[in-house]
């Protein structure tokens, strides 16, 4: 009976040994888990896309023991678990899913895909981190408003430029031709897109004909260039004439083409030309070609007033030229005799130089004999005695004489 309560004692020690050993591993185990998991953290970036690319958002983990990663999207929607696909999206791709990494990528993004990722890594407890999804509105091509053609000059009118779906809000700028000129701009939100318009408010003349305005949309969306819009102003002017001559000193038996040049919107033709307000006298040597009136050999009796007029439905422009002809022989000898002035004019400008010249060196010596010379004369009674009490007397007399020319 006592062997065997010592042997069921004995039993009884064992057991409780071994439940000890068993219940420290288990416990060691533990926290060596609960060590490492707390070592584990996903890490995760923000992305910024244009709309219509494709954002690639990757999670990582240095240290993992093979727990599970998941992308879940802004609505807490699981996207993938691992490298199995939970929502079905065929934007939506797998690019890589490791025990350390998951990254996936969403083509065609949109507006609607914006907002906050989370990355969730399956520990005890679950640990997250999340990344938030910027997605660019890329702004449309501009219109132009505002503009009817043609435009009549002294007319006001405002140019419109109008592009929408930015985000954030695009810039607008004016240029006219390569010039920017500054617009007055408006902002208007629509959803998470802007509309943007700016005005330009212009007086046009007759220089703004043919001028380029140029509308441009710059945004961090159009990384490579810009969206632009181009209006041409097409501008309607009464004419106005100018004539211009081959020659400015027309002489006898000489070529001379006068040339009529209107400028005006629409464009005034034909031209009309008279002389002394009447038609042309010699119409053998004179000859009307388009807008140029041709002599084909000058005389004394084509002396007058030449006028050409242009006109277009806007108004009448007149320019007029007094032609006045030159003999060959006068022209000589008046060529001849401003010569010789000159020539002349040359040498009395010299002579006076000179005289000028020869007048200051002779009034400056003159006035150093003097001044000399009335050395003494202060004490003295009269002249010889001024001279005798000069200072220096002899050997300075000789010094006087040196101020002589």
């Amino acid at each position: 009976m006592m062997v065997k309560q010592h042997m069921l004692f004995t039993l009884y020690s064992i057991c409780g040994i071994v439940l000890k050993d068993i219940l420290a591993v288990s416990v060691a185990a533990t926290k060596n888990k609960v060590r490492g998991a707390q070592g584990q953290v996903p890490l995760v970036q923000n992305m910024t896309v244009t709309e219509g690319g494709t954002a690639n958002l990757t999670c990582r983990v240095e240290h993992n023991d093979n727990t599970s990663l998941q992308w879940s999207n802004p609505a807490q929607q699981t996207l993938f678990f691992g490298d199995k696909k939970a929502l079905r999206d065929n934007r939506i791709e797998l690019v890589r899913a490791t025990s350390q990494e998951l990254t996936i990528s969403i083509s065609e993004v949109s507006l609607s895909d914006e907002g906050l990722y989370t990355c969730s890594l399956f520990t005890m407890p679950v640990k997250t981190a999340k990344a938030f999804l910027t997605v660019l509105g890329v702004p449309k091509k501009p219109e132009i408003n505002g503009l009817t053609k043609p435009v009549l000059e002294g007319d006001h009118i405002t140019l419109t430029c109008v592009t929408s779906g930015s985000k954030p809000a695009a810039d607008v700028r004016w240029f006219k031709n390569e010039m920017e000129v500054k617009g007055a701009k408006e902002v208007n939100a629509s959803g998470k897109t802007f509309t943007v318009k700016s005005s330009l408010r212009l007086h046009v003349n007759r220089d703004d004909d043919g001028v380029a305005y140029t509308c441009r949309v710059d945004h961090v969306a159009l990384t490579a260039t810009h969206e632009e819009t181009t209006q041409v102003l097409e501008v309607h002017y009464a004419p106005y004439v100018e004539i211009r001559q081959s020659t400015n000193v027309p002489q006898e038996g000489q070529y001379l083409k006068l040339q009529c040049v209107p400028k005006g919107n629409p464009s005034p033709d034909p031209v009309l030309w008279t002389k002394d307000g009447g038609e042309l006298p010699d119409m053998d040597r004179m000859i009307v070609d388009g807008r140029d009136l041709t002599f084909t050999s000058l005389n004394k009796t084509d002396n007058g007033t030449y006028r050409c007029g242009a006109t277009n439905h806007l108004g009448t422009s007149h320019a007029e030229f007094k032609l006045v002809i030159y003999d060959p022989n006068e022209l000589k000898r008046a060529t001849d005799h401003a010569l010789i002035g000159g020539i002349v004019a040359v040498v009395v400008f010299a002579t006076l130089c000179l005289i000028i010249v020869l007048g200051r060196y002779l009034a400056r010596h003159k006035g150093t004999y003097l001044t000399n010379e009335a050395k003494g004369a202060d004490d003295a009674p009269d002249a010889d005695t001024a001279i005798i009490n000069a200072d220096g007397n002899h050997a300075h007399a000789e010094e006087k004489k040196e101020y002589f020319i």
